[in-house]
């Protein structure tokens, strides 16, 4: 065992929810094991290298849980994946379920020093790394991170040409399965640590219980399977995202369905994927399915029809979901969710789900997933209804704690167990949720507050942009000015004058107009799939030159 991961919510909840059924109150691998015994002929998963069914899925976990044993990994440690999506990843994360250790997965494509800082803070004991991932040797620089890290003592290398210090996973993998046998930790301990960058100098990571992934978040994804038959579902997103914690555990593990995995997202590969295996369910960011549409032929052949489009990760809009629900013929849902521990969606019953003047609604509050209540900002007192305040959330879902982060803890974290998300949101008289930004998310201009969001949902409606993302620079004189970095729709142009002419005609008040634009070919993405924001003001500034001079 490593660092001390502590639950902060009151255990009388936890066990609550174990004893009526809202949590299934087993570990990860126990679930998948009950999974595979019912339907062992099933596919599992999906990838570049095939299909894959349960009962052989399940074999190559059990001889890697064995090889990581033979290591000296066990229950507690913490382990670190960096893997592209693919059947590696999903056997890195059983394979630790069964030994009781605590997987701790961030995308590829994530930088030296940021990778440096999560194995610190997480004492983690291991990495298991994908050699190479297009530009990234990540096993190679986890070798040479190794003497900066007292507590790490094994990198794992996936793939070819395992750099000299590292052991390579196909070793691992070789070893029999027959004596081992699972640890069987407790639902309640923990099982994986989610990765968000979130407002803070350094990404935070939050540490989920077994209860948590299987059962809040296993719920979630309950709610949008209308027929109880095992999803076979489409992750656009990378695995090892907060966002991606949807797939093995509760996919495969929590509902016995398929994964389909794509390594690296391009448009084209995942409408390829759409038409090739028929996913039921899709889980992606606006931006994506936005690149997608435009990538279709006017006269494409229609696509076979999920149940639903899963959209989460950034703010959706009307304009998007109307389009995505005519092209893919099924119910568009917006989510709202974080690693934090938050979750809300509009589910099923409506193919694009409502707006008005504050934008797209995050639905209805499901307790089998978690409540949320609205707060004021600065005295954490629930408000009433129709009230914007921040938005707090807790149930099964919710997190332990915090990772090598007290402070974060005593932060966001009440004492009664309640999650402060950072979020502004108002719930209705109906019961409603709306988010309507973040606390942090300002653009400050000369002393008077821009929400981005604001201009972002405004600036979709525009007939000429097919994507914007709106970001705040540095400036001398007013201190922040508001840059909007759009990509124009085929054969359109846009001008700083069209944009103030479109917000004009919404109402948006001319303060709040944006003063800096950046035209793209694509929003870029992080490595967790969203809109890279960082990189995008870097862009800004480097357009204009320094705003900040």
């Amino acid at each position: 065992m490593t660092v001390v991961l502590h639950d902060l919510l009151p255990t009388e909840l936890r066990r609550a929810w174990a004893v009526d059924g809202t949590c299934p109150d087993l570990d990860l691998y126990s679930l998948f094991r009950a999974r595979l015994v019912a339907d062992p002929h099933r596919t599992a998963v999906l990838d570049a290298k095939g299909a894959l069914c349960y009962t052989a899925l399940d074999r190559r976990v059990r001889s890697l849980a064995a090889g990581l044993q033979s290591l000296g990994i066990g229950p507690g440690d913490v382990v670190g994946v960096q893997l592209p999506n693919g059947r590696d990843a999903v056997m890195a994360d059983l394979a630790l379920a069964a030994l009781g250790a605590v997987a701790l997965p961030f995308p590829v494509g994530r930088g030296v020093m940021e990778s440096e800082c999560l194995l610190r803070r997480s004492e983690a004991v291991a990495v298991i790394a994908a050699t190479r991932h297009r530009d990234h040797h990540h096993a190679a620089d986890f070798v040479q991170l190794r003497p900066a890290l007292p507590h790490l003592r094994q990198v794992i290398a996936v793939g070819a040409d395992a750099p000299g210090g590292a052991v390579p996973l196909r070793t691992l993998s070789r070893t029999a399965p027959g004596p081992f046998l699972p640890a069987r930790p407790r639902a309640d301990d923990p099982a994986r640590i989610l990765v968000s960058s979130g407002s803070e100098a350094e990404p935070k990571m939050v540490a989920y219980s077994h209860n948590a992934l299987a059962g809040g978040r296993g719920n979630f994804l309950a709610s949008l399977i209308p027929d109880a038959t095992p999803p076979r579902c489409l992750f656009l997103v990378p695995l090892a995202s907060a966002f991606g914690s949807n797939g093995t555990a509760v996919t495969l593990a929590r509902h016995g369905g398929t994964l389909v995995l794509l390594e690296h997202f391009t448009p084209e590969a995942a409408l390829d994927a759409i038409r090739s295996h028929r996913p039921t369910h899709v889980f992606g960011v606006p931006t994506m399915v936005r690149m997608m549409l435009s990538s279709l032929d006017p006269d494409h052949e229609p696509l076979p029809a999920p149940t639903a489009i899963v959209l989460g990760g950034a703010a959706l809009d009307e304009t998007t979901a109307a389009d995505a629900a005519r092209a893919f013929g099924c119910s568009v849902v917006n989510l709202y969710g974080s690693a934090d521990g938050v979750n809300c969606h509009t589910g099923l019953a409506t193919t694009v789900p409502p707006q008005d003047a504050s934008g797209l609604v995050a639905g209805r509050p499901d307790p089998m997933v978690t409540d949320i209540r609205i707060t004021d900002p600065a005295t954490h007192e629930p408000l009433p209804a129709g009230d914007v305040g921040e938005i707090e959330s807790r149930g099964p879902m919710s997190p332990m704690c915090y990772v090598g982060a007290p402070e974060l803890d005593a932060r966001y974290r009440a004492p009664d167990g309640w999650v402060r998300t950072g979020d502004l949101g108002v719930i209705d008289e109906a019961g409603l949720l709306r988010v309507v930004g973040r606390l942090k998310d300002i653009v400050i201009r000369g002393g008077a507050n821009i929400s981005p969001a604001e201009v972002e949902r405004g600036l979709t409606s525009h007939p000429d942009i097919r994507d914007v993302v709106c970001v705040g620079v540095p400036d001398a004189l007013m201190g922040e000015r508001l840059a909007s970095c759009i990509v124009a729709r085929a054969g359109r142009t846009v001008d700083l004058a069209s944009v103030g002419r479109h917000l004009t005609t919404l109402g948006v008040e001319r303060r709040k107009h944006p003063e800096r634009l950046l035209l793209l070919e694509e929003v870029p993405l992080n490595p967790a799939g969203k809109p890279d924001r960082a990189a995008l003001r870097t862009m800004v500034r480097a357009s204009m030159g320094d705003c900040s001079q």
